[in-house]
Order: C-alpha cells, then structure tokens, then sequence
C-alpha cells in the first residue's frame, strides 16, 4: 500500500496500538477538519479501510516535514 506523504503523516498524528483505533481516533476529528484537510483524511481512511491490520503494523509510518 503507498501512502503519500500527507497521508503518511496524518497517520502518525493520528496512530495509536491498532489499525483500528488510528481510524477511529481520525474519524472522531472528521467534524473539526477544514475542507480540505477533511478530504486528506477520507482519502487516508480508505486506504487504511483497504489494508488488513497484519499489513498496518508491518507498515512504518514516518512524519516528514517534506
């Protein structure tokens, strides 16, 4: 799974023990996002949606300031 570099950051902002509770913990702020960052985060989700929790914790997310 690739995830862009935004994504990949707003995963770690977000990254708690599981795949699971990451989405969870994103979903709950869904309401407090700007636009923009609201359609960042959907697009995150679906692709955290996609993959199973064995492919997530072999993932390493990193946030980069790039």
């Amino acid at each position: 799974m690739y995830f862009t570099v935004e994504e990949e950051n707003l995963i770690c902002l977000y990254h708690k023990s599981d795949r699971r509770r990451t989405m969870a913990r994103l979903r709950a702020d869904l309401p407090d996002m700007a636009e923009e960052m609201r359609a960042l985060a959907r697009q995150t989700l679906d692709k955290l949606e996609s993959m199973s929790d064995a492919d997530f914790e072999a993932q390493r997310f990193r946030l980069t300031d790039e």
